[in-house]
């Protein structure tokens, strides 16, 4: 039963939970969190504050102890808006890692609004055909359609309640022109992706975070009906709760119940942007959840110890989905690119004994079949360059960033050259990964080799192992001709001993 602990450093908050993976399913056993406002001067100055940084760290120790305490088998730590914006975030990593020997990883805006709805759907039953999901942060508010568990839509927009603060409310109670502006940057942002939104039409609106938490609250308490359900907003309350709070003090908006000491200073841009978003897209209000995106990286981290987990199912989908979405994008021939797969799939498992590779490169190689070509929208002429640079750098939902260079790793080397230590594509890995990734690719070879003539001509291929040698018969859909297939794998005769250190053979049998 692996204890697993995730730390989400926010622009205005830090947070931590622990859980414990147990018969596929996590049980939370600790939780913490705290309000440090890392990301107040970067959103004015550009740079991480020495206060803030201080502030953080010394939270981060504080959850450190607690992973300890708790026997955590895995911590995964990610930074968001702030750090995504901050000119010496550089600084702040090495600081972590030295005070805690963490290593911080900075995830864009897509990467956060994947992990928040995987943290809610992996928990949730969502049955509704199209949902919106609001996350609204410190420094970002990312939003979310999903269609019966699946991603449709995500986009990432600059609208943190810390942010918008920081630039427009300079008054106590803010000055009416300040809040125009305000409401003016609110409605630009969101007109720029409402067509987006709208095309879906969303039945259920689900809301997360601390300014959704607050809200929540303050309508039960102030404006709630007797068949209201708990944790819900309607559109008339959020009007009303919009239109309140600009018109109250600090100390006033403090006394707002739900509200808080920390959470006034921020909630009236933060309610801008929520009234906005429901009056724009004309919804019925929204649920607050209390998941959010360390449940995400939890469940992230229970899929890679139990594939049979529900966030395990999850994350598949989510891969499945998103290496479509890329081969339509990047104009890639899906015919092909499925023969490619199916073909190195078979040659994982034909050829186990020979490349004894761990089971997840199975997912790293289908993966790379599926998108080796990418690198032909953009040029023939250096296309395999292309490919690695696309899939290292694109978002392709489910894979972690590491993940992603080992896939375009894999897909780097269909052309003339080989993996090399002095590769760009190579040595940032880890040793184990480097000698991994020669195996790996090397079988991508042969599936691609395989396929050469694009036309489906092989109807199967038998492999035989016997003592140090490999047999590959290849048997045609009768009358193709597979000539140039045989051509093309007998070329990695050499190659095959190189890595593998036994020989090989190919050779063209009847169908029986």
């Amino acid at each position: 039963m692996p204890t697993l602990a995730a730390v989400d450093i926010g622009s205005n908050s830090v947070r931590l939970k622990i859980s414990r993976l147990a018969s596929h399913h996590l049980v939370d056993i600790h939780e913490d969190r705290e309000v440090t406002r890392l990301g107040e001067s970067v959103f004015s100055s550009g740079f991480l504050s020495p206060e803030a940084i201080a502030s953080t760290v010394k939270v981060l120790r504080r959850f450190h102890r607690a992973a300890q305490r708790a026997g955590a088998d895995t911590v995964r730590v990610v930074a968001t808006s702030a750090l995504r914006d901050a000119r010496n975030s550089r600084a702040f990593l090495e600081w972590v890692r030295s005070a805690t020997g963490w290593r911080v990883e900075i995830i864009s805006g897509l990467e956060e609004a994947r992990l928040i709805h995987l943290g809610l759907t992996s928990t949730l039953r969502v049955n509704s055909s199209s949902v919106l999901m609001i996350d609204l942060g410190g420094g970002s508010c990312e939003l979310t359609v999903s269609h019966k568990g699946h991603i449709r839509e995500t986009v990432s927009l600059p609208l943190g309640a810390v942010r918008l603060t920081n630039d427009f409310l300079h008054h106590d109670p803010p000055r009416k022109a300040e809040f125009r502006q305000l409401t003016s940057l609110i409605r630009r942002e969101i007109g720029r992706i409402a067509q987006r939104i709208t095309k879906a039409r969303p039945g259920i609106v689900i809301a997360t975070s601390g300014t959704a938490e607050a809200l929540s609250v303050a309508a039960h308490s102030l404006y709630r009906t007797k068949s209201q359900r708990a944790n819900t907003v309607s559109r008339l309350q959020m009007r009303r709760i919009a239109k309140m709070l600009p018109r109250l003090s600090l100390e006033q908006r403090r006394k707002v119940p739900g509200i808080g000491v920390r959470r006034a200073e921020i909630v009236i841009a933060g309610a801008a942007v929520y009234a906005e978003l429901i009056e724009r897209f004309k919804l019925g209000g929204f649920r607050f959840s209390p998941l959010g995106l360390r449940d995400g990286l939890l469940a992230q981290m229970a899929a890679d110890y139990d594939h049979a987990t529900r966030s395990g199912r999850q994350i598949q989908s989510e891969r499945r989905d998103s290496i479509l979405a890329a081969v339509e994008h990047y104009r890639v021939d899906l015919d092909h690119a499925t023969r490619l797969r199916d073909s190195v799939t078979k040659l994982f498992a034909d050829l186990r004994s020979i490349h004894r590779l761990p089971q997840e490169y199975k997912e790293w190689i289908t993966a790379a079949a599926m998108l080796c070509e990418v690198g032909d929208y953009v040029n023939r002429t250096g296309r395999h360059r292309h490919t690695y640079y696309i899939i290292s750098h694109s978002e392709i939902l489910g894979y972690t960033p590491q993940q992603r260079k080992l896939i375009a790793a894999i897909a780097r080397y269909l052309g003339k050259s080989r993996p090399s230590l002095e590769d760009a594509a190579i040595k940032t890995l880890s040793p184990s990964d480097q000698k991994h990734i020669a195996k790996a690719s090397l079988l991508l070879r042969l599936a691609w080799a395989l396929n050469l003539g694009r036309s489906g001509a092989l109807k199967t291929v038998r492999v035989r192992i016997h003592e140090s040698a490999v047999q590959l018969a290849l048997v045609p859909k009768h009358p193709m001709s597979v000539d140039l297939e045989l051509w093309a794998v007998e070329r990695e005769k050499a190659y095959f001993r190189e890595v593998f250190g036994c020989d090989f053979s190919a050779a063209v049998v009847a169908a029986a």
